[in-house]
C-alpha cells in the first residue's frame, strides 16, 4: 500500500498505431499520464526508463489494461475523425508550476478546430509576458495530443516549435481543419 492507503498499481502502457505513427500512452491509477510521440523500440524504451524513474514504479506493458481502455478508444476515435475532444482522467504528476497551469489552460480553453497565440496562452493564465515560458512549457507537455499543444502557434500565423516534429504538428492541424491538406 501507498502512503494513502491506496494498493499501488504499476503504470500500464501500450504503444498504438496512429496516421502521425506510433504513439506510446502510459496509464496510472490516477489517469493517463504519458503520451509519446514516434514511438520506435529506442524511443519506447527511453520513455518507459525516464517514466519508471518518475513514478517510482516500472511501467508494464499491458494493452487490454482497463487503466488505457477508454484512453486507447478516445484516441482511435480521434483519428479516425470521430471525436473532437478527450473526456479521460489525467494524470498532472509530471509536471508542475508554471507548465502545469498552461497546460490545464489549454487543455480546456482551446478547443478543437482552433488555435492560440503562444502569447495569447500566457494572458489567459494572468502572465502576459510570458509567452516564451508558456513555449516551454508546451515543450515540457508530457500528455501531447491529448492536452493539444499542436493548437499553439506564432502570433504572426508561423506554425511554432513542436516536439513531435513539424511534420506532425501539421498533420494534427489538418485532421483538425485548421490546415489543408498537404497536395502531395
Amino acid at each position: 500500500m501507498d502512503s494513502h492507503g491506496h494498493y499501488e498499481q504499476q503504470p500500464a502502457w501500450a504503444v498504438l498505431a496512429t496516421d502521425i505513427g506510433p504513439l506510446l500512452l502510459a496509464a496510472t491509477r490516477d489517469g493517463l499520464v504519458n503520451v509519446v510521440f514516434h514511438a520506435t523500440d529506442p524511443v519506447r524504451d527511453r520513455a518507459l526508463e525516464r517514466l519508471g524513474s518518475r513514478l517510482g514504479s516500472e511501467p508494464v506493458e499491458d494493452p487490454g489494461s482497463p487503466l488505457l481502455a477508454e484512453a486507447i478508444r478516445q484516441v482511435v476515435a480521434y483519428f479516425k475523425g470521430e471525436r473532437r475532444g478527450f473526456d479521460l482522467p489525467l494524470d498532472w504528476s509530471l509536471i508542475t508550476g508554471f507548465n502545469r497551469q498552461v497546460l490545464r489552460e489549454l487543455a480546456s480553453g482551446v478547443p478543437y478546430g482552433t488555435v492560440v497565440g503562444y502569447g495569447d496562452l500566457a494572458r489567459r493564465v494572468g502572465q502576459p509576458g510570458a509567452a516564451q515560458a508558456v513555449g516551454v512549457a508546451m515543450g515540457s507537455n508530457p500528455l501531447p495530443v491529448v492536452v493539444p499543444c499542436h493548437r499553439v502557434v506564432e502570433s504572426d500565423g508561423g506554425i511554432g516549435g513542436f516536439g513531435g516534429g513539424l511534420e506532425t504538428k501539421r498533420q494534427l492541424l489538418a485532421l483538425e481543419g485548421v490546415l489543408p491538406e498537404p497536395l502531395f
